[in-house]
């Protein structure tokens, strides 16, 4: 008390210097802004940044035949092709459990809602729903498709591109058909990828992106073309990533069709699958914190008279 009482001003700064740094240490911290990518020829994951800056080319490795994934918080599920399975994995690369679901048939496409996650079975022609810890929701929650491999959610509905149909079905997140042929005319589509009410189908035959509304109206077809065996697609924001397997690079679109930059990320193998997470969290505004340095500063001065009488 003595060393307090000879020194208010050291203790009331550290008071609040401790105070700042417990709030700061609250704040939501992880992997933002990264492009996830699975090489299917090189059995990885890569992780880079929106900028297409190497974080590491080799987040998670061992896999077989990854191809499809998806992003939840901190976690990442990747669908492997060469053992049927979808594995768990942080988005630093730590293992969390690397068959969380077994016994599939060629899942290529995954998409995540809330706990539950959905996959396309492009053998059995089915999307099955599990929850996120791996059990079993509905193994054939829908079926009669053809060749399924794009899947992606927007509230209650799926949308998955059939590559035999050349079509995009929608559904309800509890099975029912909406539309089996929600847009027809496609050319092996194979990833897809929702904004709002648009969706973005990549044609991997014809090196092209189509835009269409979640209604099925097109609203452009040749969104982007002169691309390479298109695959994997996402959305950011006002841009897409878009998976290039023929040329092994991603490039980067506006959703209006503009070139960002056609090999944003270069020297991959194969890759299919792409993810990306969020480019920024809920953090207090600027003014919380003037308000909150105004709080500490009123504290400041009402303690020190105190100290002082």
């Amino acid at each position: 008390m003595r060393n307090r009482r000879q020194n208010p001003s050291i203790f009331l700064t550290s008071l609040i210097a401790v105070s700042i740094m417990t709030m700061l240490s609250a704040m939501p911290t992880g992997a933002y802004g990264d492009i996830f990518v699975t090489n299917a020829g090189g059995n990885t994951v890569g992780d880079y940044t929106t900028s297409g800056t190497t974080v590491n080319a080799s987040l998670i490795s061992g896999l077989n035949e990854p191809f499809g994934i998806a992003v939840s918080g901190s976690n990442l599920f990747v669908t492997t092709v060469g053992d049927n399975t979808v594995g768990e994995y942080t988005t630093s690369g730590a293992t969390v459990n690397a068959s969380l679901i077994t016994g599939l048939n060629e899942p290529f496409g995954i998409a995540v809602s809330g706990s539950n996650l959905f996959v396309t079975n492009a053998v059995a022609n089915t999307v099955g729903e599990y929850t996120t810890s791996g059990a079993t929701v509905n193994a054939s929650l829908i079926t009669g498709l053809n060749g399924p491999f794009g899947i992606a959610v927007s509230g209650s509905n799926l949308f998955v591109t059939n590559t035999a149909t050349g079509t995009v079905g929608e559904y309800t997140t509890s099975g029912t058909t909406v539309n089996a042929s929600l847009i027809s005319g496609l050319n092996n589509p194979e990833g897809i990828a929702v904004s709002g009410s648009n969706l973005f189908v990549t044609n991997a035959a014809t090196g092209t992106v189509g835009e269409y509304t979640t209604s099925g109206a097109t609203v452009n077809a040749s969104l982007i073309s002169g691309l390479n065996v298109p695959e994997g697609i996402a959305v950011s924001g006002s841009n897409l990533f878009v998976a290039n397997t023929g040329t092994s690079t991603v490039g980067e679109y506006t959703t209006s069709g503009t070139t960002v930059n056609a090999s944003l990320i270069t020297g991959l193998i194969s890759p299919i699958g792409i993810a990306v997470t969020p480019t920024s969290v809920s953090v207090p505004e600027p003014s919380t914190f003037v308000i909150m340095g105004l709080g500490f500063a009123v504290m400041f001065v009402a303690l020190r008279r105190r100290m002082n009488a």
